[in-house]
């Protein structure tokens, strides 16, 4: 009924005004803006999964392209890969011993073994993205902010383990890691041997891959939530199709 009154007064207006241009300008933005109005709401399903892929594909392609380089995860504070938690005791104790260029060191291999295993991450990710159904894209539009990231921790995060624990260990090795935590981590424990203290795990594989892991999600969740807020990040026509029929 709207539609047939606006159409009506707009007949009505271009007819007793028919020589005014800025009158027939008028007629037709509104009648451009009904239509793009419609045009988004008539958005299908085929359009939200694929609008919803493309969001997915562009924002991991840019959360591996800021991860995987040199400084990627170092430079990164909401990512970057402190000492070890369960190790602080042995990072306070090494430091009265006047290793603090060695726990420095340990720092930065633990985050160039994540910089280089997050390249491994992208083809996992985008398998899960050609396997969403129907009901994965309308509860990810409609689930705000990070529905989409919780989505590929769900379908990805065992994937990426079994991935990526390998590929840790060898980035551990390629980055020498272990020459500068070993060391340190073998006279603790020594240290804690005649004291009675607790030890800590040598083994920095499972530490690396987890950190790597939730940092990865976490620059995802980044790149998602721009799309979803920023028009400008909507990088092509479907995508500002999709999210911008969130607004309206």
């Amino acid at each position: 009924m709207n539609k047939v009154i606006k159409s009506f007064a707009l007949s009505v207006l271009l007819l007793t005004f028919s020589s005014c241009d800025v009158l027939n300008s008028a007629a037709e933005t509104i009648l451009e803006t009904s239509n793009e109005g419609e045009g988004r709401k008539r958005l299908s399903n085929e359009d939200v999964i694929a609008g919803l892929k493309e969001a997915l594909t562009v924002g991991i392609r840019n959360a591996v392209d800021v991860t995987a380089i040199t400084n990627g995860f170092l430079e990164n504070n909401e990512i970057k890969l402190p000492f070890p938690e369960s190790a602080n005791a042995m990072k306070e104790k090494a430091m009265e011993w006047g290793l603090d260029a060695q726990v420095e060191k340990v720092v930065t291999t633990l985050n160039r073994a994540a910089e280089d295993a997050a390249k491994e991450a992208a083809p996992i990710f985008i398998q899960a993205i050609k396997n969403m159904t129907v009901q994965d894209g309308f509860a990810i539009l409609n689930g705000g902010e990070g529905a989409a990231t919780d989505f590929l921790r769900r379908n990805t995060t065992n994937e990426l383990i079994v991935v990526f624990a390998p590929k840790v260990q060898t980035s551990i090795e390629k980055v020498k890691l272990t020459e500068y935590w070993e060391p340190v981590a073998t006279r603790y424990n020594q240290a804690m041997f005649f004291t009675g203290g607790e030890k800590v795990d040598t083994d920095l594989n499972n530490y690396v891959t987890e950190r790597a892991i939730d940092g990865l999600f976490t620059m995802v969740a980044k790149e998602e939530n721009k799309i979803r807020k920023d028009p400008a990040a909507r990088v092509t026509e479907l995508l500002e199709r999709v999210f911008g029929s969130l607004s309206n």
